[in-house]
């Protein structure tokens, strides 16, 4: 009967793995693998390789985006695992991922840390150029191939409703994180100066905004402490893919010592309430790093718009749970 069922595409696919990775999507599940590995040995190499660029160890960024991309294709995986409908499209999508996202644009910038370069807005020579262009092809490719997976997720049919909200919400932040990264490629002010007077650049778009690229920077993130680094708001905002899910997660445990989250509706309009909160911490990081202004340095604009923002998420969820309250008062009376 099981295997009619998926046949039919009305259960969720199984593989003969057994664990807890039992029906994720293969390549995602391999691909989430071989990044945990590849950070652990862009850590020795943090440990051994006294080389640096721009002030950082030249594998720290490739740690860094191992790490990132195994907890993206990880996810993936998860969230393939438990869909009924569409399974071939997304096994296709979810492959040409790995092959043609996460391969290309993990292998450049190892690359160019085995070459001790940048990776990012290099454009010294013509090797240095292709290597950029190709990673950001692959960043272009991944974007709509995340945006496209995420589409065909949320047309599917959940028994459970709160995780079928907070998968597209998630996904939904997550581009919105992916495409600071876009902002990043412009040419900053002085750099567009130079190329309106004819200079050929070597080095084209930042991360750091007020202040050059490789200032004094936050241990392990390298996030820039003396200017603003669109960085905080890309991290941030990419990883609702995983944070949106886990509030669902954790909502439902907390549903078995709070009767008011026994509720699906109550626990639905949370993860909404969630997902706005998260997606205008995101704005908000990218107003502040926008301004010239670091994570660590806030100024009096930014703190209210944070105290503005907790203030309202504080009031959005108190009105949902005092409503799921009346609601269980009027089902039990």
């Amino acid at each position: 009967m099981v295997a009619l069922l998926e046949e039919r595409g009305q259960a969720p696919a199984r593989t003969r793995r057994g664990g807890i990775t039992a029906g994720w999507h293969g390549p995602l599940t391999h691909c989430a693998a071989v990044m945990a590995v590849l950070a652990l040995a862009g850590g020795v190499g943090l440990l051994v390789d006294p080389r640096t660029v721009l002030g950082e160890s030249v594998w720290l960024k490739p740690v860094k985006f191992a790490l990132s991309f195994s907890l993206y294709a990880g996810t993936l995986a998860w969230m393939m695992s438990r869909v009924r409908r569409l399974r071939r499209s997304l096994w296709w999508l979810g492959t040409v991922t790995v092959a043609g996202f996460v391969v290309p644009e993990f292998s450049a910038i190892a690359f160019q840390a085995a070459r001790g370069v940048r990776s990012h807005f290099n454009l010294s020579t013509t090797l240095d150029g292709t290597v950029y262009m190709v990673m950001g092809g692959a960043a272009y490719l991944g974007w709509l191939l995340t945006l496209a997976m995420g589409v065909l997720l949320t047309f599917q049919r959940r028994v459970d409703r709160v995780m079928a909200w907070a998968v597209p919400l998630g996904v939904a932040v997550s581009l919105a994180g992916m495409s600071v990264g876009y902002l990043m490629t412009a040419p900053t002010p002085d750099q567009a100066r130079a190329m309106a007077g004819g200079l050929h650049l070597v080095t084209v778009g930042a991360h750091s905004v007020g202040g050059p690229d490789g200032g004094a920077g936050m241990p392990l993130t390298g996030w820039a402490t003396g200017a603003g680094d669109l960085r905080v708001a890309h991290f941030v905002g990419l990883h609702a893919l995983q944070a949106l899910p886990l509030l669902a997660i954790g909502l439902r445990l907390l549903a078995r010592r709070f009767s008011v989250l026994a509720q699906t509706a109550v626990r639905v309009r949370l993860v909404v309430v969630g997902a706005c909160g998260y997606a205008g911490l995101t704005g908000l990081l990218v107003w502040q790093a926008r301004r010239g202004l670091p994570l660590v340095a806030p100024d009096a604009a930014t703190w209210g718009a944070a105290a503005a923002l907790a203030a309202l998420l504080a009031m959005a969820a108190a009105a949902v749970l005092a409503a799921g309250r009346r609601a269980g008062r009027d089902t039990t009376s």
